[in-house]
């Protein structure tokens, strides 16, 4: 099947880009690289020996949106573009809203224009807030604490009042935590624009002199160490989440959320720690102040996405620092 990828050239997205083509898929990529670099394009092709479309479009520019329509018969999309600072939201939430919102208003009208309506969505666990207990179940009741959570928050719904208006649409709500690592080949990897917002590529910029220390938002919460607790999930573990999903996408109608992590929880410190052993590194730390909108701990509940999907995690932590740590070496 031909399968258009929005934010092809991003951490979660070159991977996906990788596992769709190694499973026999056709893979075009629209990406405006405002957040990714366009080599990352070629290092897909490079890992998997297989050729791709690539189109320099943002998605609210809506004739060239539909250019990519026109040339490609795409049986199927897969949503990641989007801004997602959630810091940079809280300062910037109109532009946050009118390029997550409005991008994907303009990606689903084209979509039913030219007939495709299987979509997969990369939605967040921000959905869960920060009221409901632990493990998340997708049951929950959905809110945010930020412009950028609430933009996942209204993709979702604009995506189950889409499915309830034309149930000839599947639309398959990915609420992914924390994905980090990189692919085994080192060749792709979280390469973020600026200071890194998420902890392993901090870490490991840290490990490798780039930055000073890591900042540790808080040692006072109530968990084992006194910081805060995540499920972090390996990118490529993530990565063939989205093909189970769009599998699931092709065979079902509606629209469906399901939980992508390992269903466990690890610390900052933890991680710390891991990422020192097993790269035999330094990296040191320092404890500051925490920060609004921080919860204490959030991990999944898998269990329907092992049911229904199919899927589960296998990567563990330590594979997870391993192959960051040899991106960062291979980026140097």
């Amino acid at each position: 099947m031909k399968v258009l990828v929005t934010g092809g050239a991003g951490f979660i997205g070159s991977h996906t880009c990788v596992e769709l083509l190694n499973a026999g898929h056709e893979v075009v990529i629209v990406d405006n690289l405002s957040n990714s670099k366009e080599e990352a394009v070629d290092k897909i092709r490079e890992i998997t020996g297989k050729d791709l479309r690539f189109y320099r479009v943002d998605l609210l520019d809506r004739r060239e949106l539909e250019d990519v329509f026109a040339q490609n018969p795409v049986g199927a999309v897969i949503h990641f573009a989007g801004y997602k600072a959630v810091g940079e939201s809280v300062e910037k939430p109109l532009e946050y809203y009118w390029n997550n919102i409005a991008g994907t208003l303009i990606l689903l009208e084209t979509m039913r224009a030219a007939g495709c309506k299987k979509i997969v969505f990369s939605s967040s666990a921000t959905v869960y807030g920060m009221d409901n207990p632990v493990p998340f179940k997708e049951g929950y009741p959905i809110s945010a604490t930020n412009p950028y959570g609430y933009t996942k928050v209204m993709i979702e719904q604009i995506l189950q009042d889409l499915c309830h208006a034309d149930p000839s649409w599947s639309a398959v709500l990915l609420r992914y935590f924390n994905p980090i690592g990189a692919h085994e080949s080192g060749l792709i990897g979280e390469s973020p624009n600026g200071i890194p917002n998420n902890l392993l590529p901090y870490i490991a910029q840290v490990a490798d002199g780039v930055l000073p220390e890591l900042k540790v938002y808080g040692d006072d919460y109530d968990t084992p160490d006194g910081t805060g607790v995540r499920d972090y999930i390996h990118v490529v573990d993530l990565a063939k989440g989205h093909l189970a999903a769009l599998d699931y996408a092709v065979s079902y109608t509606g629209a469906e959320p399901f939980n992508l992590g390992t269903g466990h929880g690890t610390s900052v410190l933890e991680m710390v720690q891991a990422f020192e052993k097993t790269n035999n590194v330094r990296v040191p730390y320092k404890i500051v102040s925490r920060r609004a909108g921080d919860i204490a701990a959030a991990y999944a509940d898998t269990s329907k996405a092992e049911r229904v999907l199919h899927w589960h995690a296998e990567k563990g932590i330590t594979e997870m620092c391993q192959d960051s740590w040899k991106f960062i070496q291979h980026s140097r």
